[in-house]
């Protein structure tokens, strides 16, 4: 299990976090076991009645085996493709839709899709149900935003404030002094606070990814486990086992959301109806507790608080160091190199969140990724990379001197039948274009 650097100071929690995050590798999805999580997911549902966020959580899943795209579901597609069996409704998802623990709308209705294998550790796999299934209802409910880079998070100051910041709320959550607990989210708020003074755009940013991604995790939490203790200990899991991503610029909501709903269930239990479209979890916090939202004058005395032989921040000067010498190889290939240029028109992306990392101003980069669009599919693995840019007009990868353009390392690309490659803008590059007619536009 990762490790819990956050709690050095809480060995008590030790019994309470110890769960698998590993799942045992299943040949394929079975009807017994999705059976089971159909079972736990109508249970959860029906235990919260539609009373957390005013609508029912129960509908339509998928259950999606990604080797084939082999399909169970727990009822018949309005579109008619799956076919009933003993119970439960099979087929084949077609290549064109997005595989991922997420919302997806198929054959006519919007499903809760769960990618094979599932944790089935009981608390993970409640947490897991209830976050997904909040996923399928959550554009209903006006909780959908735009999420943009949070690309200060891949920063050295960036990043220490924001482990700063959970460590702070990690013994928060574990507080059973008022007093104490409101001490210990002051500090969390003060560190987010010079965060934000120091990052512009940090704050709505921020703000936007906690609302996607951290109410629904905060959503698994409160309704996949059912005493207070239990969440408030499977919070600091999350704020503990997400430190060793390499990357926290599109996983840190997974960790701050549940903590922060948490403390708000105990400060304001009327929060959930204030999430307006501006709404940011930590000022509505700081409003419930009458905490003054202003970086404090000692603010250097509440990081050695939670800092306090300097190892963290030692840490991180050393990340900082090998993220540059990174940066530099990723600029001088996927920027500055001859490229592969791919317009973004109506893309669609599949990545592991806890591996982007931000190439400073230009735009994110993407370590694995599948990505498809009108021309067709780049498939992007491990030792590849591609670099997503900052308007999201274009996707580029690094181009090789030889070969038909279509292969480089860790990257391929499938074009659909009436488009082929063509010289790019600039000098060695290329970019594509529809038989018969013009390159398509670039930015």
């Amino acid at each position: 299990m990762p490790r819990l650097r956050l709690l050095p100071a809480l060995p008590a929690l030790a019994c309470l976090l110890a769960i698998p995050v590993a799942t045992p590798a299943r040949a394929a999805p079975d009807h017994a076991s999705a059976v089971y999580v159909f079972d736990t997911a109508r249970t959860l549902c029906e235990r919260d009645g539609g009373t957390l966020w005013g609508e029912s959580l129960c509908g339509p899943i998928l259950i999606v085996d990604p080797a084939d795209r082999a399909i169970i579901a727990n009822r018949q597609d309005p579109g008619g493709v799956l076919v009933e069996q003993d119970g439960v409704f099979t087929g084949t998802l077609p290549a064109t839709a997005v595989l991922a623990n997420t919302r997806v709308e198929w054959s006519g209705t919007d499903w809760t899709q769960l990618l094979w294998p599932v944790p089935f550790e009981p608390s993970l796999l409640r947490v897991l149900l209830a976050h997904e299934m909040f996923h399928r209802i959550q554009p209903g409910l006006g909780l959908t935003r735009n999420e943009a880079g949070n690309r200060h998070l891949d920063t050295l100051e960036g990043r220490y404030l924001l482990q700063l910041e959970w460590r702070a709320l990690a013994r928060a959550l574990m507080a059973d002094d008022a007093d104490a607990r409101r001490a210990h989210i002051s500090d969390a708020l003060a560190f987010r606070l010079e965060r934000r003074r120091l990052f512009a755009a940090a704050a709505a940013e921020e703000a936007a990814l906690e609302i996607s991604e951290g109410i629904a995790e905060y959503t698994g939490v409160r309704l996949g486990l059912s005493r207070d203790e239990e969440r408030r200990a499977f919070a600091v899991f999350d704020l503990a086992r997400f430190l060793d991503s390499p990357s926290f610029v599109r996983s840190f909501a997974y960790a701050s959301g549940p903590a922060y709903g948490l403390l708000l269930d105990d400060a304001d239990p009327d929060w959930r109806g204030r999430l307006g479209d501006d709404a940011d979890l930590g000022r509505l916090l700081a409003g419930a507790l009458r905490i003054t939202a202003a970086v404090p004058a000692d603010l250097d005395a509440r990081q050695r608080r939670y800092d306090t032989d300097g190892r963290l921040r030692a840490s991180e000067e050393a990340r900082e160091r090998e993220r540059i010498a990174r940066v530099s190889g990723w600029r001088a290939t996927l920027v500055e190199g001859p490229v592969l240029v791919l317009p973004l028109q109506s893309a669609n992306f599949q990545f592991n969140p806890q591996t982007l990392a931000a190439l400073d101003d230009v735009g994110t980069v993407y370590p694995t990724l599948r990505l498809t669009d009108t021309w067709g599919e780049l498939a992007v693995v491990e030792g590849g990379a591609a670099l997503v840019h900052a308007d999201h007009k274009r996707a580029t990868v690094a181009l090789p001197q030889d070969g038909d353009g279509t292969k480089g390392d860790g990257w391929s690309l499938s074009l659909k039948p009436g488009w082929r490659l063509a010289p790019g803008s600039r000098a060695g590059d290329m970019t594509l274009v529809r038989e018969g007619g013009a390159a398509v536009p670039q930015p």
